[in-house]
């Protein structure tokens, strides 16, 4: 049996919430663009600007590499494409190394995290971003005592928009995929929703690989995540609104 937390899904109740990382709760475009930059620049790649690189974020390091060279209109081997996968892992977890970390939550992330977390909802992080990097983030912003599993692109065998990881994030909180509810950016966290059988919320800024939010097929799409405690039923509207 699951304790009642109060929070409601179109009058269902609700017990755990899962979070995309880049594009819902952190702007991390900065940071990948300047390890991407680094790392394609040692295979004689010239730079791409942040605007370019965050079109090509969402479905994990190694399509974001095949997009960034696709760009280019070059064409590389499988050894040289997994040798500059290697090198952006080397360059990003270097930022964290050298405090030249940019990422920050967007607005109103901080406040929702907070409040989902005090209602009694249990909550995961579910990226297609390494563990180990969506891990040093969420500790470095101090997010992660609010957030009680992280599901990285390594910790099953397949990435969103595979249903894996969002039912593996369900397992791991003893939480009911009918009662479990995904909330991202792109059309990834729609389609692996979909096929995990769990309503999904899409957030109407991020990384959305050139779509317009508002042709994604979701349930609710919101300007900032300071509208999801309300929509839930577990929060006031945001000050001001």
């Amino acid at each position: 049996m699951h304790k009642s937390t109060g929070a409601l899904w179109r009058g269902q109740p609700l017990s755990s919430v899962l979070f995309d990382l880049d594009g819902t709760l952190l702007d991390t475009v900065a940071d990948i663009a300047l390890a991407l930059n680094r790392a394609m620049g040692e295979f004689g790649c010239k730079w791409l600007p942040e605007s370019e690189v965050r079109q090509m974020i969402g479905r994990g390091t190694p399509v974001l590499i095949e997009r960034a060279i696709a760009s280019q209109g070059r064409a590389v081997d499988a050894g040289a494409q997994a040798a500059m996968v290697e090198r952006f892992f080397h360059y990003y977890g270097e930022l964290e190394e050298t405090n030249e970390n940019r990422s920050q939550p967007y607005a109103g992330a901080v406040a929702a995290l907070r409040a989902i977390h005090e209602a009694g909802l249990r909550t995961a992080v579910v990226t297609n971003k390494q563990h180990r990097f969506a891990r040093a983030l969420l500790e470095r912003l101090q997010l992660a005592s609010w957030v009680d599993v992280v599901v990285g692109g390594d910790t099953c065998a397949r990435r969103k928009p595979d249903p894996q990881p969002l039912l593996h994030a369900c397992a791991s909180l003893s939480a009911p995929s009918a009662q479990s509810l995904m909330v991202g950016d792109s059309i990834n966290d729609v389609l692996a929703a979909r096929a995990a059988g769990i309503p999904v919320v899409c957030v109407s800024y991020g990384y959305n690989e050139g779509r317009d939010p508002r042709t994604l097929e979701c349930d609710s799409l919101l300007d900032s995540l300071a509208e999801l405690p309300v929509l839930l039923g577990i929060g006031s509207p945001p000050q001001g609104r």
